[in-house]
């Protein structure tokens, strides 16, 4: 292999590898589909020996050494038929697959498309990429049980993955300046601390986010106390945290809550309100748990693009 002649120093006289290697290069070595909705496998509108491929756009990373990166895509629905299953369930996969006879096959570039949707048929019942020597990417998995042709939602199993996924983080914090109590009723879950709460812009193509606040130096006395505490990002509340402090003297202590949640489609785009929340048990103690000065307030979000 001799060293390539670097790009655009030939005008537009570049070979096709050097195009390749150029496209692999600025996919930093990965490959799959370009955004969260790109190239998912569905049934047909109308179910029957098939499914349809939506449109998108996918990065194809070739099976051999220097073969370089390949781009594709396609626009609106594409249909690909599977052949019904016969005495016996049989497993496929739906795959983008290229075709390129420099490298693989006799397809003809003139006269047909080296990339195409094709149907690896009767593969492990838990494959999920191509197989071995075949440039690709997998899409789905269709595990057909037997005598079965038409193919419905529940017989798809997602294997997409994102080339390059975005991610966005967010780092606030908080110090409370006076002496704030848990409100309200205990038993009840409500806004709490007053300065835990932010307004949020969900990325456009955030499909799901992971949320961590630390509360370093909770104030506890007069009592026991026992009290659960969560983070609510619109409406979606995460798992709860657990304060259990038997002590009777004034103390400190520090809550961490965390969570990954699924961001749903009518969030994207948009501002949500995120705060933490907290329910106070009065029946393993009355103890007091507040805020302060010398209390902090951490917010650690992350914001990923995944499949959906």
């Amino acid at each position: 292999m001799t060293l390539q002649p670097p790009m655009m120093v030939r005008g537009a006289d570049h070979s096709a590898r050097a195009m390749r290697l150029m496209i692999r290069d600025l996919a930093r070595g990965r490959q799959g589909v370009a955004q969260s909705e790109d190239l998912k496998v569905r049934p047909l509108e109308t179910p029957g020996p098939g499914v349809r491929v939506g449109d998108g756009s996918a990065l194809i990373h070739g099976a051999r050494p220097w073969q370089g990166a390949y781009t594709q895509s396609n626009i609106g629905d594409a249909r690909v038929d599977v052949e019904p299953s016969g005495p016996f369930g049989r497993t496929d996969l739906i795959v983008l697959r290229i075709e390129d006879p420099e490298w693989e096959g006799q397809r003809d570039p003139q006269r047909e498309e080296i990339g195409y949707f094709h149907v690896v048929k009767g593969t492990d019942h838990d494959a999920d990429t191509v197989p071995e020597g075949m440039t690709g990417i997998a899409l789905a998995r269709i595990t057909l049980p037997r005598n079965t042709a038409t193919i419905t939602a529940g017989m798809i199993t997602d294997l997409r993955q994102i080339a390059n996924p975005r991610t966005e983080r967010i780092l606030r914090t908080a110090h409370p300046t006076k002496t704030d109590e848990v409100p309200g009723k205990h038993g009840q879950w409500a806004a709490w601390p007053e300065e835990a709460a932010w307004d949020l812009d969900v990325p456009i193509w955030a499909t799901e986010t992971t949320v961590v606040v630390t509360l370093s130096g909770l104030r506890a006395d007069a009592g026991s106390v026992y009290a659960e505490l969560r983070t609510r990002l619109g409406e979606r509340a995460a798992k709860p945290t657990v304060v259990d402090d038997d002590g009777t003297t004034t103390r400190r202590a520090t809550a961490i809550l965390a969570d990954t949640l699924t961001v749903p489609p009518t969030y994207r785009g948009t501002r949500q309100h995120l705060a933490v929340e907290i329910n106070q048990q009065d029946r393993y103690g009355d103890g007091k748990l507040t805020v302060a000065k010398g209390t902090t307030v951490t917010l650690d979000v992350a914001f990923t693009e995944g499949p959906a």
